[in-house]
């Protein structure tokens, strides 16, 4: 009778082998960890054994010490399926829309209607990873145009300052959308909006998020410098709010398409502490929530990018496993097209260019797309491609699909 291994099990005995490290060395690694006392090297030896077959969890101490020990977090690492029933009863408590809109054409705003809106837009949030950004982008400007006309209306400073925050949540939400589908001016338009929603009505997430999609849209462009300056500002504003978490790994990205490796771990470590003591999201598919398996998607993309190989095929693995739900679907196509692409810069490093290509490819056909993040880790695989087999007729090709979703 066999076992299927826990998860959490194969995820240690995976970034174990990764690193070439022996148990006994991950034992000993490991009380560098804390300044606990923990058991003789044996008998912690004997646990480790035990962890790594599956045979029992680790306690929540011990999980915060082995997420660190693999510079991760103990959220990713040992993250647990989603219950179907979760998800399903989770979607039961979703406002009705038509009642929403009965709400907001009375005369006067309540707090249920405000509660009920906040919930909508919570939703349009968590629809981003996998609905049409086109679709879900008419859809949230036409929330956000209710949410004007009703800042119009006769309202409480309390309510007017909710009604504001909510509007900076949705023109952050409009803004991603607009700049995923092409139109960098406009977002960039929507993105000052945002900034000056979320000041006026004092919500630092809504600033932090703000200064945050400064930093991807500087990103995408190769202006590292801005990525840096607006990471700092943002998480100078936000605080220790999960935004900081993601202002960190913009922060990591930058560095690491610069060369500095220092800088990169340096960054990486400062989000992976704040991520460790912030609260779970109530909802790991919003947008403007960093999820805690979102820290392998930073690191997959800082070791791509300074040349650890093998650690970074591992994390695109553990990318598309966590991006795809039990039925099979993908729930995150955009972290898996990147994760794709990954594999193929891994590929082409190794000498495969069929695998390469092929893994390029597939990151393209993805129907959820951000292209100017796609553009960009697709471009690094096209350079290598180029500067390692230039003259081959499936490289020539490739780079012409890369053209035509540019252009």
């Amino acid at each position: 009778m066999t076992t299927t291994m826990a998860p959490w099990a194969r995820r240690i005995r995976r970034e174990r082998d990764l690193r070439g490290w022996t148990q006994k060395e991950c034992v000993r690694r490991l009380r560098l960890q804390t300044t606990r006392v923990l058991p003789e090297e044996e008998a912690l030896l004997r646990q480790w054994k035990r962890w790594e077959g599956g045979q029992n969890l680790p306690s929540l101490d011990y999980q915060k010490l082995i997420a660190g020990l693999f510079n991760s977090v103990s959220g990713a690492l040992f993250a647990a399926p989603r219950d179907p029933r979760q998800v399903l009863s989770s979607a039961m408590a979703n406002p009705d829309t038509t009642d929403i809109l009965a709400r907001l054409q009375r005369s006067s705003v309540d707090t249920a209607s405000l509660e009920a809106l906040r919930l909508t837009v919570d939703r349009l949030c968590s629809d981003y990873p996998f609905v049409s950004a086109h679709q879900l982008l008419v859809e949230s400007r036409g929330w956000l145009t209710r949410v004007g006309d009703m800042l119009e209306s006769r309202v409480t400073l309390a309510q007017h300052r909710e009604l504001l925050s909510i509007g900076g949540l949705l023109a952050l939400l409009v803004g991603c959308l607009e700049m995923d589908t092409g139109a960098g001016t406009r977002a960039e338009a929507t993105r000052r909006s945002a900034l000056a929603l979320g000041t006026e009505s004092d919500d630092l997430s809504v600033v932090g998020w703000a200064y945050e999609m400064t930093a991807w849209f500087s990103l995408t462009r190769g202006d590292y410098r801005s990525v840096l300056s607006a990471a700092e500002a943002g998480i100078a504003a936000a605080g220790e709010r999960s935004v900081s978490v993601q202002l960190h790994a913009q922060e990591a990205k930058a560095w690491a398409r610069v060369g500095d490796r220092a800088r990169v771990e340096v960054a990486l470590d400062r989000g992976r502490q704040l991520l460790e003591v912030l609260p779970a999201p109530t909802d790991v598919n919003h947008h403007f929530e960093v999820d805690p398996q979102k820290y392998d998607f930073y690191a997959m993309d800082t070791a791509r990018l300074v040349g650890q190989d093998r650690m970074a095929d591992g994390l695109a693995d553990e990318v598309i496993t966590s991006s795809t739900d039990w039925t099979g679907r993908v729930v995150a196509p955009m972290r898996v097209s990147e994760a794709l692409i990954t594999k193929g810069v891994v590929a082409a490093r190794a000498g495969d260019l069929d695998a390469a290509i092929g893994y390029g490819r597939q990151a393209l056909e993805g129907d959820r797309q951000s292209i100017p993040s796609l553009v960009m880790v697709s471009r690094e695989l096209g350079e290598l491609l180029s500067d390692q087999y230039g003259g081959e007729q499936e490289t020539q090709e490739y780079i012409e699909e890369l053209r035509t979703l540019t252009a």
